[in-house]
């Protein structure tokens, strides 16, 4: 039996999944067909429901969740993981709020926090995560939102952080932030759903106990070649609410959802969100 699993090229992701796509692990008899793309992308063939298992972000999620259950493994939350906000100078509130703000997808938690903390910053412009700090720092676009590996590049490059939406989310909320959680399609038998929920759990505990193993997997979607930012980025997004959704990261996941629907972004019908419900 083959099943479609989609993650982003981010460090994170190829760092998990690398075992279970390629039969490091015992799949039970499943082949994993990785598809492997930027976060908005994969928001986007979510929401038309085009994998049987995918990464997304969890405000994506709110747009699908009659037809995706989030998995109890693999989920990016947090704190101090945030989205950063960035210029090229210090900037003041209002005037960051009336300029051009680049944002790395209309479907990716960042821009909802964004929305959340600054709703009067109107307009903004959905690029390639990759793409943001080039864009500021050529005087496109005002400030951006940046993700993933950017947030530990941009002050070499000479931008400068105007807000951490991540701490914004945590003062806020007094929770961690939920970025991103791994989808399966309601459809499958549930057996075939067990099966895939054993090979992500038994995945991130092999690249727990071998962290080497990954590294050609990881260096050839990274964004940086530098190890030492791929080293970062693991540590600091792949944790214990990776290895196992607790009560604390179910309840931020629900509170961003609530949010959302109390600003009607998405639609208000929320079945049950996890997979063990």
């Amino acid at each position: 039996m083959k099943l479609s699993i989609a993650f982003s090229t981010c460090p994170n992701d190829t760092f998990i999944f690398d075992a279970m796509v390629h039969g490091k692990i015992d799949t039970e008899g499943i082949e994993y067909v990785p598809v492997i793309a930027d976060i908005e992308e994969l928001n986007k063939r979510a929401i038309a429901t085009s994998y049987d298992i995918t990464k997304m972000s969890f405000y994506a999620f709110g747009f699908v969740i009659d037809q995706y259950a989030v998995l109890p493994y693999g989920n990016a939350l947090g704190h101090g993981v945030g989205p950063v906000l960035v210029a090229r100078e210090p900037m003041d509130e209002e005037d960051f709020v009336k300029g051009k703000i680049a944002v790395p997808g209309q479907y990716t938690t960042a821009s909802f926090i964004l929305n959340l903390a600054y709703p009067q910053a109107k307009n903004t412009v959905p690029m390639l995560f990759s793409t943001i700090e080039a864009a500021v720092l050529s005087g496109e676009v005002d400030a951006g939102l940046l993700i993933h590996e950017n947030r530990f590049t941009y002050a070499d490059k000479g931008l400068v952080k105007l807000v951490d939406l991540g701490e914004f989310w945590e003062k806020e909320m007094n929770m961690p932030i939920p970025l991103g959680g791994i989808g399966i399609r309601r459809f499958l038998p549930r057996s075939v759903q067990e099966k895939v929920l054993r090979a992500v759990k038994n995945s991130i505990e092999y690249a727990f106990e071998n962290p080497e193993d990954s590294a050609a997997f990881i260096k050839r979607y990274a964004d940086t070649p530098d190890p030492e930012i791929v080293k970062k980025h693991i540590e600091l997004y792949v944790n214990d609410y990776t290895r196992e959704l607790d009560e604390t990261g179910r309840e931020a996941i629900r509170s961003l959802f609530i949010k959302a629907r109390e600003r009607e972004l998405i639609p208000p019908y929320v079945p049950s969100i996890f997979f063990d419900e």
